[in-house]
This record gives C-alpha cells, sequence and structure tokens, in this order.
C-alpha cells in the first residue's frame, strides 16, 4: 500500500539548483504512529512491572515436593533432598506431560540406603524410627493399612543415591547384564509382590527427562562462569581484527577485497582439510562407525565428535559452500571489479565520517537493553502462575486429572468416590483474570520485543544513511557537511521522525510476529497434519520468510529517503521504490555484489577467530593446555565466540552495507537530477564516473 499509494508513478527527479543533501527544513513524519508507539512502550513498561511482581524465577530452577513448593539450596538446610514415594510411578506417559510425577514427593535429610517395607518396619521399633524419617507427620496411634491408605508413608523402600538432589534407586548392572538395585535383582514392592529391579528403571528414566534438560543448562551455565573472561577476550580480539579491515578497508580498499577473497577460500579449504583428518583419524577407533540416526539426541555433544558421519557432515558442508563461492566469484569476476570502485567510494565517506564506525557499539547497547528486558519479561511472565492441584490414582476414577485442593482433599466428595485418590501437585497455572490472559501478555512481550528491536536497527540505519548523504551531497567536503554528521542526522531521526521509524519497524514485526505463529502452529499440528496440511504451511512460511526479505529491503531504502528529504514512511518507501525499478539493472550490477563481497569479509573474521577458539578451548594445541579452562562443553565458549563475533563483524560492515546503500541511491538520483554540463555537473567522485562510464562536461571557455 505504502509503495503503490495513490496517484501516477513516481516521476525521475528534476534539476533543483537549491537541493544541497539533507533538508534542514523538515518536519514531523507519521505522527500517529509516534503516538501508538510511545502508548505501547508505557504498556511494556506496566507489563513488565506486572511481570516482576507476580512471578519468581526459582519456579523453573529448583524442585519441587507435592505440595508444591520449592526449595533452595543453603548450608543451613536440614532436608535438601528430593524423595519419591513410589519411583515406578513416574513410568507412566503423564509425567513427560505434565512435568510432574503422580506419587507423593517430600523433603528428606538423605536417601534411604536398605531395603524395608512398611509392613515389616513397623513390628520393630528401630526399624520404625528408621522408616519415619521418610514419611509424613500424625504416624501416632495408626496401623499399617490406615497409614498406607492416608498417603503417610511409602509401601517400601529401596537404597537410593542422590542426584540433583533427588534420590533415585541405585541401580546396578551385574555381568551377565541383569540390573540389580542395591546389589539385589529382587525387592518386595510393599504390598506382598516380588518385582524385578528392571521394573525401576522405566520409572526412573521418566523421572529424569527434565532433570537431564536442567542438568545440561546449569553445565552450560557452568562453562560460562569458568570461560566468560576467555569469550571476552575472543570477542574483544573479534573487533580489534574487524575494526583492522575497516582501517584497511579505507586506505587499500581494491587490495583488501581481493585479500579477503582469497582468505576465504583458504579458511574454508583448511577447514575442509582439518575435518578430513579427524574423518580418517576415527577410522581405526571403536565405535566411530555408528550413524547419527542410531546415536540419537545426545546431552553431551561432545559424543557426536568422535562419529565419523559427523566430520564427513562438515566435510560435505565446507565443500558445497566453497564450490557455491568459488563459482560465483568466477560469474562475477568483471562485477567485482565495478563493486569494489563502489567500496572506495564508501571508505572515502567513511574517512569524512569517522564516528560512523563507532555507532554499532550505541545500536548494540540498545538492543543488548531491548534484549535483555524482554528475556528478564518473559522468565518472570512463565513464573508467575500459581501451583494447580491434581488427582492422581492408580484405579478408574471419575476425577482423574481433575484440579483439587489439598487442604481439604481427605473430606471432598472426589476422595469419597475414590479412596485411592491422591490430591498432589502437577504443575504452575491460574485461575485468576491475570493467569488467564498471560499467554497474551506472553505474546504482547513478544511483539513489542520485535517491534523495539526492528525500531534500534532503524534508527542505526536512518542514522547513518543521513551522515552519508551529507558527504555525497556536499559540493565542497567537508567545509559543506555538518561538524557532527552522526549527531545531527541522530538527533534529526529522534525529533522528527520516530513516528516513521515506528510505523516501518511495525510493519515489519507483523510479519515476523505472523512467521513466529506458523512456526507455533506447525509444531502443535506436528505428527498429527496431513500432507495437504503441511505442504499448505510449508508455503505460507515461505512466502512469509519472502515478504519479510522484502520488506527489510523497502524499509533500508525508505528511511536513506526520509533522511534525506523528511517525508512520511510511505511516501519515502514510494519514492525509493520507483527510483531502484527505474534502474533494476544497477541495483543487481553494483549493489547487490557489493554486498556479497562485504559478506565475504563477515564470513572471514569468523572463520579466523573461530578457529582461533576451537583450537584454544577444545585444548588440541599443548601450549594452550593449562591455561584453557576445564569446561562440560567446549562447544559452547567456541559457539558464543563464533556467533559474538559474526555479530561484531556484522555491525562493522554494516556501516560499510549502509554507506554503499546510501550513495547508490544518491548517485541515482545524481544522474537523474543532472546530466554532467557545466550547469548541472555530477556531484559523484571521478572514480564512480569512470565506472559508470560518464564525465562532467568542462566549463565553457569565455
Amino acid at each position: 500500500l505504502c509503495i503503490v499509494g495513490k496517484g501516477p508513478p513516481s516521476e525521475p527527479k528534476k534539476y533543483d539548483p537549491t537541493f544541497k543533501g539533507p533538508i534542514y527544513n523538515r518536519g514531523c513524519t507519521d505522527i500517529v504512529c509516534c503516538i501508538l508507539f510511545i502508548i505501547c512502550i508505557l504498556g511494556y513498561v506496566a507489563v513488565g512491572i506486572l511481570a516482576w511482581s507476580q512471578g519468581d524465577p526459582r519456579k523453573v530452577i529448583y524442585p519441587t515436593d507435592s505440595r508444591g513448593q520449592f526449595f533452595l539450596p543453603s548450608p543451613f538446610m536440614t532436608k535438601p533432598l528430593l524423595f519419591y514415594f513410589n519411583i515406578m510411578k513416574c513410568a507412566s506417559p503423564m509425567v513427560l506431560l505434565e512435568f510432574q510425577c503422580p506419587t507423593t514427593q517430600m523433603c528428606v535429610e538423605k536417601c534411604p540406603d536398605k531395603f524395608m517395607t512398611l509392613l515389616k518396619a513397623y513390628t520393630n521399633k528401630e526399624d520404625f524410627k528408621y522408616y519415619k524419617n521418610f514419611c509424613k507427620e500424625g504416624l501416632e496411634g495408626l496401623t499399617v493399612t490406615q497409614i498406607l491408605s492416608s498417603g503417610l508413608c511409602p509401601a517400601m523402600l529401596t537404597p537410593s543415591k542422590p542426584f540433583t538432589r533427588r534420590c533415585f534407586p541405585a541401580l546396578g548392572q551385574k555381568k551377565g547384564g541383569e540390573i540389580t538395585v542395591g546389589n539385589n535383582s529382587k525387592f518386595d514392592d510393599g504390598e506382598g509382590n516380588i518385582r524385578d529391579a528392571k521394573d525401576l528403571v522405566a520409572g526412573v528414566k521418566n523421572a529424569t527427562v527434565v532433570i537431564e534438560a536442567r542438568q545440561v543448562a546449569m553445565k552450560i551455565f557452568e562453562d560460562y562462569t569458568q570461560s566468560w573472561y576467555w569469550i571476552l577476550i575472543g570477542l574483544v580480539i573479534a573487533m580489534l581484527i574487524s575494526l583492522l579491515f575497516i582501517v584497511l578497508l579505507r586506505f587499500l580498499a581494491g587490495i583488501m577485497v581481493w585479500v579477503m577473497i582469497v582468505m576465504v577460500i583458504l579458511v574454508i579449504g583448511y577447514g575442509i582439510f582439518h575435518c578430513s583428518m579427524e574423518y580418517v583419524s576415527l577410522k581405526s577407533e571403536a565405535g566411530s562407525n555408528v550413524t547419527l540416526k542410531d546415536l540419537g539426541f545426545q546431552t553431551d555433544f561432545s559424543v557426536y565428535l568422535h562419529i565419523r558421519q559427523t566430520w564427513l557432515a562438515f566435510i560435505i558442508i565446507l565443500a558445497i559452500v566453497e564450490v557455491v563461492i568459488i563459482l560465483l566469484l568466477i560469474f562475477l569476476r568483471n562485477r567485482i571489479l565495478i563493486a569494489i570502485a563502489l567500496i572506495k567510494e564508501a571508505s572515502r565517506a567513511i574517512g569524512y565520517v569517522m564516528s560512523a564506525l563507532f555507532y554499532p557499539l550505541f545500536t548494540f547497547a540498545l538492543l543488548s537493553i531491548v534484549i535483555a528486558y524482554w528475556a528478564v519479561t518473559a522468565v518472570f511472565l512463565s513464573t508467575s502462575n500459581q501451583p494447580i492441584y491434581k488427582v492422581f490414582n492408580e484405579t478408574a476414577c471419575d476425577h482423574s486429572r481433575k484440579i483439587c485442593e489439598p487442604a481439604n482433599f481427605s473430606t471432598s466428595s472426589m476422595k469419597a468416590e475414590c479412596p485411592d485418590s491422591k490430591c498432589l501437585f502437577a504443575f504452575y497455572g491460574g485461575e485468576t483474570v491475570y493467569h488467564k490472559y498471560l499467554i497474551g501478555l506472553q505474546f504482547y512481550n513478544v511483539f513489542l520485543f520485535f517491534w523495539c528491536a526492528n525500531f534500534v536497527t532503524a534508527l542505526g540505519q536512518m542514522t547513518l544513511a543521513g551522515a552519508f548523504a551529507s558527504y555525497y551531497w556536499a559540493l565542497v567536503k567537508p567545509d559543506d557537511m555538518p561538524a557532527f554528521p552522526i549527531f545531527s542526522s541522530l538527533g534529526r531521526s529522534l525529533r522528527y521522525h520516530t513516528g516513521s521509524l515506528a510505523f516501518g519497524s511495525l510493519i515489519l514485526s507483523i510479519i515476523q510476529i505472523i512467521r513466529v505463529l506458523l512456526e507455533y502452529i506447525d509444531h502443535k499440528l506436528q505428527g498429527t497434519q496431513n500432507k495437504c496440511t503441511k505442504f499448505l504451511l510449508c508455503c505460507l512460511k515461505c512466502c512469509f520468510w519472502c515478504l519479510e526479505k522484502f520488506i527489510k529491503f523497502i524499509n533500508r531504502n525508505a528511511y536513506i529517503m526520509v533522511a534525506i528529504y523528511g517525508k512520511n514512511f510511505c511516501t519515502s518507501a514510494k519514492d525509493a521504490f520507483f527510483l531502484l525499478m527505474r534502474n533494476m539493472i544497477r541495483v543487481a550490477v553494483l549493489d547487490k555484489v557489493t554486498d556479497f563481497l562485504l559478506f565475504l569479509g563477515k564470513l572471514l573474521i569468523v572463520g579466523l577467530v573461530g578457529i582461533f577458539a576451537f583450537f584454544f578451548f577444545s585444548g588440541r594445541v599443548k601450549a594452550f593446555e593449562n591455561t584453557a579452562p576445564n569446561l562440560h562443553y567446549y562447544w559452547v565458549p567456541i559457539l558464543t565466540v563464533v556467533v559474538g563475533s559474526y555479530l561484531i563483524a556484522h555491525g562493522f560492515f554494516s556501516v560499510y552495507a549502509m554507506c554503499v546503500d546510501t550513495l547508490f541511491l544518491c548517485f541515482l538520483e545524481d544522474l537523474e537530477r543532472n546530466d554532467g554540463s557545466a550547469e548541472r555537473p555530477y556531484l559523484m567522485s571521478d572514480r564512480l564516473l569512470k565506472v559508470l562510464n560518464k564525465k562532467n562536461k568542462p566549463e565553457p571557455a569565455e
């Protein structure tokens, strides 16, 4: 709608002798969207305050007992372990569905270390005293039958060991493969039945599904605490290398572009060589021929590095990337020479606006605030529920899995109709108005996160565009440029065009949230959808992915036009779109090839830092064996450094990319406004004139 607008398509720009770059006499644009954005931000703050007052992140970290109470690790805790009355009930599929084992759970001082049934312990004073450590209060004067029917004690105790602050049966295995618990293959379940020790395996396995994920998260957190300063050093190295590349591009653009191209090919080639050596070295190792399919998902990701198929996959991926890059370079060799000239011009512009190199740090700081606020709010929202109790029973019961109240459950009709049922903690939820609309608040949190993140990115694009446009249209550089181009452009963007920035980022955010909803629907329908539904969802996801890329392209160029002329978003988007359409061939020849070269630069920095991080954290180099930290998963800091290096390199190279895009639009308008005559000379540099086979005619002699 913004592009089509009303009226005829945008006409080529006419010569205007008064035009000298970004217009300073301008007014506020898209005021309605600006007001809407401010209101939504205030609502976002209110949601955050509400979440922080209701939530408790400890609920997702620490275990809960049958009453929904969680306990924190403390040296003063007398009962730090969680004990299951009947671990075999954890084999129920409901454990995976509700993440709560349908048996009574309570905090104990230590795990049981012997076999014992309530029936036998009740007749022995010393045994019963020991047994009471794993029972609830109120046993005085009750018989064994009354104790079991009231659920005050477990029917049996099995030797257990603490794991992640929970008591699990001490399972073992004899030489013949027979499963044992406490060195016995049989045990009394307390109900007169002799059971096999292997019956405990399923319960232990299901009970540890969530625990394993939590354990992995804790190990990753520990790895970060052990290696954070080395990660920081790696990111600083990435920043210094990126800055060095940018400075060298400023003075040696042509040479550096070819150096980047050759280095990228060499780095990827070394990656192929290293993976091939690892693949060959694993040939003689036992178990290395296991396929990834047979191995399945493992929480210890280092296991995959001992499988030959993993390295073969790396070899294939890197080889494909190498071949694609080489083929693109061969077919684009002539256009690369043209793109290098454009990069040289961008380097010259950055030389006049050196403060632009540090502007990504400001954008990064704002994005960090946005991400941190979203993450904290999301955690507090997800933990602001109240404990929900449900009816658990072994026999058929109409009230099974219904919500109950533990305080009066023993006298309720549910207990009367289902005598063997129990009212146990199931999960955290709620029935209040706040809890009913909690999913809506989570959706609002995600949507505002997208909107704010896109707004910060848009602000950076418009600020840089205004600064570089003032360079291009200045007749005498730097005399006709503002004293502080970045600050002047930033002030104009915030003062006059907050609404336009909010409008463009809102459109992009709506598309992104639709993509998130499509992914959510696809995940929910996994395994139940037919081929037609899968095809439809796949088409929708593909279409919205393409639409998001198109909107990002339009927004970027619209912000450039807003920064120059000060018009509203729709008018600027329409002008930019038709300007590019009138010069479609030049867009393909210059702009996109330049983006490809800058991408190779980012790829090179990530590859160099990634290789260094791999050899350091994996301990493959003997010189670093005593220096590198001891980690559970050495891929954690490596992956963090690689992702962080890409973001840092992207931040620095985005300045170049924005400069190229701005200069590109400016010289397209220059070609339309001027004709190279003495009265209307081109304002572009001699280098660009040569690239485009244009020239300015000399002034006629008097």
